[in-house]
């Protein structure tokens, strides 16, 4: 597909000669890709972002506990604390990533953008971008092309997963999409928004990979929240003008660099980190026996 670009610059490169927006050339990709009609792609992009409402929705409605009992309903508790630390759109920005989230952790529907262990950022960014500012869905969704677009090109030099690059690698990337989308939504130029990108893996790098119990809750759930808050940080920075001053393609190359180097245990092994604490290793032995099922001998 000699649309689907392998560096941000290309894309850059594309966009100015053809004066398309950025959404386009990923409309193009996914319509080959996918062998379908472009309503049908527009379609499919408004199914998924439904989904991502509706996850903000359930997470701060129902009840979210998990199996596990490490999440248990985080987002409505934040949400009526009576202690306010954030500005009232901040907290609900909080309460929405982590709401999303933890309806994953709670096997409930989400949409892995880029993965579920990620799953609660670009629902909590995007809702609250769409309310602040007045946004059509259509902008939206062009926003969803744009953030997938950088997570392909993310995808093919560095990686998405927890599991290969560590939670900067999860967790980073998609605060990276959500903050380029925010900006290209609040119609940044095509700089401002890969600077975006830039800034956000900057703050991002180095994020170990270190589920408790092997579980994608703790710390997974928070991390969530934080990252939505990266993203917007890094979206003001660049809308701004602020030069990232290492390129969006470097930073790429550093994040998979910082994950290549990163030793086993931190990549999603629950082996080091958080999941190898005493407290950790504790909540791993309780898991492990409540989620054993004793057969009854055969002889009996």
């Amino acid at each position: 597909m000699s649309l689907l670009f392998t560096d941000f610059a290309s894309w850059r490169a594309h966009c100015a000669a053809t004066g398309e927006p950025l959404y386009q050339p990923v409309l193009a990709y996914e319509i080959e890709q996918k062998g379908r009609t472009e309503d049908e792609i527009w379609n499919g992009l408004q199914r998924a972002y439904d989904v991502m409402r509706d996850a903000v929705q359930t997470g701060l409605t129902h009840d979210m506990t998990s199996r596990s009992g490490m999440i248990n309903n985080g987002a409505k508790k934040i949400a009526a604390s009576p202690v306010t630390v954030l500005s009232p759109e901040f907290k609900q920005l909080v309460t929405r990533a982590m709401g999303a989230k933890e309806v994953n952790s709670c096997m409930g529907r989400v949409v892995a953008a880029p993965t579920a262990g990620a799953s609660g950022i670009l629902p909590g960014v995007l809702v609250t971008l769409q309310e602040l500012h007045k946004l059509s869905d259509r902008t939206i969704l062009e926003g969803l092309l744009v953030a997938a677009g950088i997570a392909l090109i993310i995808e093919q030099n560095a990686s998405l997963a927890g599991a290969v690059g560590g939670c900067q690698a999860e967790t980073g990337s998609a605060a990276a999409m959500g903050s380029g989308a925010i900006v290209y939504c609040l119609g940044g130029d095509v700089d401002q928004t890969f600077a975006a990108v830039a800034v956000t893996i900057q703050c991002m790098l180095g994020l170990v990979c270190d589920p408790v119990a092997g579980l994608v809750e703790v710390p997974c759930v928070v991390r969530n929240a934080s990252a939505a808050a990266i993203a917007f940080s890094s979206a003001q920075i660049a809308i701004a003008g602020i030069d990232p001053v290492i390129p969006v393609d470097q930073c790429v190359a550093a994040l998979g660099e910082v994950g290549q180097s990163m030793e086993t245990r931190y990549k999603e092994t629950a082996l080091g980190g958080l999941a190898n604490t005493p407290r950790g290793r504790e909540i791993e032995k309780m898991v492990l026996v409540q989620d054993v099922q004793i057969l009854p001998d055969e002889g009996e």
